[in-house]
């Protein structure tokens, strides 16, 4: 009873978020912006860019998984300073729609001539208050999607090229998916992992939903049972677990440091710097909240949370509790 407690208390805690960027009036001029009204810039490398009818609290969601996946740190510097390089060089962004039929949809297709777009979001795909839950919230998918095709396959091409025989990630996709498919089977072979059967995707479009599904598996972002059984019939290695013992290739990929590809799940969170050390639900307080939080993250009843590694130990255990009970009775004194 008391864990159920606990979680709710949790659950109230976090229902709002806090994103420290600000919305600003849409200065673009350029050919397939004339429709967006609001703006918001991103690290100095990603922009956002909305509809009026679109809720600020979406848009503010959208920078923040943004920022979560470039700084995955949150010290409010983009983790790859080569990522960052090319991302602002090309301008990257991401639109987001009230619907595929708006004013501004047909004007961004239309028009748009730029090298920096390759995904968008619509007002449904959208919810701040399930951050990349699959079915709820597609802004992880779509943010990840921008940062690897615009980033990643150009600054390392020999890890994530698109190409079939181009790169080490096009290789483990052939793998993954019981062979090398230029088109899409009739039906995968038995072992095959990754068995995506949209024919509207191609092939390069298939590597890129894959990187995706690695990362967020490595993230632990599927690891539910709803979800797992939602996705089963594209991907099997749902749990960070599971990711692991089944695709070792991509795991080593995606755990590489010298790519630094995002570790922690974004939750739509992000104010760098003003976070207090054993803060976890950055209520600018210390309290028995966090030790609370802390404890339900250790015993698997919530995702984890960055601040909640006191230690940099890479992992969320008793001496963190520990250590954020330092802290309280340290405060009192």
């Amino acid at each position: 009873m008391k864990k159920y407690i606990s979680i709710i208390i949790l659950c109230f805690i976090f229902s709002q978020n806090e994103v420290c960027f600000d919305i600003e009036p849409n200065m673009n001029n350029q050919p397939g912006f004339s429709y967006f009204t609001k703006y918001v810039n991103v690290l100095d490398c990603f922009d956002i860019y909305a509809e009026s009818n679109i809720s600020n609290d979406k848009v503010l969601h959208a920078a923040a998984v943004a920022a979560e996946l470039l700084d995955n740190n949150e010290d409010g510097i983009v983790d790859d300073p080569l990522i960052e390089q090319e991302l602002r060089h090309r301008a990257a962004l991401i639109p987001i729609f009230r619907n595929e039929w708006s004013d501004a949809a047909d004007d961004f297709f239309d028009n748009y001539n730029g090298d920096g777009a390759s995904a968008v979001l619509f007002n449904f795909e959208i919810d701040p208050n399930n951050t990349g839950h699959w079915g709820d919230d597609a802004t992880v998918e779509e943010v990840i999607h921008v940062i690897n095709d615009i980033g990643h396959v150009s600054i390392y091409p020999d890890w994530f090229e698109l190409e079939p025989n181009s790169s080490y990630m096009s290789n483990a996709m052939d793998i993954a998916r019981g062979g090398q498919f230029i088109n899409h089977p009739d039906t995968y072979p038995e072992e095959a992992w990754y068995h995506y059967d949209d024919w509207t995707c191609d092939y390069q479009c298939m590597a890129i939903e894959y990187l995706y599904w690695c990362i967020v598996s490595d993230m632990g972002i599927l690891d539910d049972v709803q979800t797992c059984n939602g996705i089963a019939n594209e991907w099997e290695p749902c749990t960070p677990i599971l990711f692991e013992e089944t695709d070792i290739l991509m795991h080593a990929l995606v755990n590489n440091p010298i790519l630094k590809l995002p570790q922690n799940a974004p939750d739509g969170n992000y104010c760098p710097g003003n976070n207090l050390i054993g803060d976890i639900n950055n209520d600018q307080i210390v309290d028995i909240l966090d030790i609370v939080l802390t404890v339900n993250i250790i015993l698997g009843n919530i995702e984890g949370n960055i601040y909640a590694d006191i230690n940099n130990d890479n992992t969320v255990n008793i001496q963190d509790v520990i250590l954020i009970l330092n802290i309280i009775i340290t405060n009192q004194n």
